[in-house]
């Protein structure tokens, strides 16, 4: 059974995006991303944006139509990267954006060899794989924090009562926002 979502704002404003159900792929509330992107504004147009944990791709979507220039999606699941891909179709987003069809710490592995870095990183994990938080945080504030552009903010959605860490190596909260059962924990890189 698929849910629905919509943009809430920029060139796809209204549109609806798919979402498979399930906690597996949770989508991103459609309140909760209006609140995320309320505080992203500022830094939206032309960044670089990684969505690590995907699924129906809702929240890098939302960003490429609030003028992110490009766009990472990084998926593993079939199911969620077959509805990320109808909903970029179905929107005729053509160009901007890249599919890493991986796990999220596969890709990260990948990413120390690259030579792009992120504006804005969003980490959306399964609520039940818990170690997902640590592992990823750590390496963003870790080996991967060269691959974080000057300024770059890291945001982790998780379970309100789920407390993540203040510091991952040199990234540091400097924000955490609580909405109903989600909180989002917003980072940037600091010396460690």
């Amino acid at each position: 059974m698929l849910i629905v979502v919509r943009i809430i704002s920029g060139q796809f404003r209204s549109r609806t995006l798919q979402a498979p159900s399930g906690l597996a792929t949770r989508p991103t509330t459609d309140r909760l991303r209006e609140t995320l992107f309320n505080v992203l504004a500022p830094r939206i147009a032309g960044a670089a944006f990684l969505d690590l944990y995907a699924g129906s791709g809702a929240v890098g979507i939302e960003a490429m139509s609030r003028g992110a220039s490009q766009v990472v999606f990084v998926e593993r699941a079939p199911a969620a990267l077959n509805v990320l891909r109808g909903n970029l179709a179905k929107l005729g987003i053509t160009a901007g954006f890249r599919i890493d069809s991986g796990s999220v710490g596969s890709f990260l592995k990948r990413m120390e060899k690259r030579i792009e870095a992120f504006d804005l990183v969003f980490l959306d994990p399964p609520y039940d794989a818990d170690a997902e938080y640590a592992s990823t945080l750590g390496l963003l504030g870790g080996a991967l924090a060269g691959r974080l552009a000057p300024g770059a903010l890291v945001i982790a959605e998780h379970r309100r009562k789920e407390k993540l860490a203040d510091r991952y190596g040199s990234l540091a909260r400097t924000r955490l926002l609580e909405q109903g059962d989600a909180a989002l924990s917003f980072y940037t890189v600091t010396a460690p």
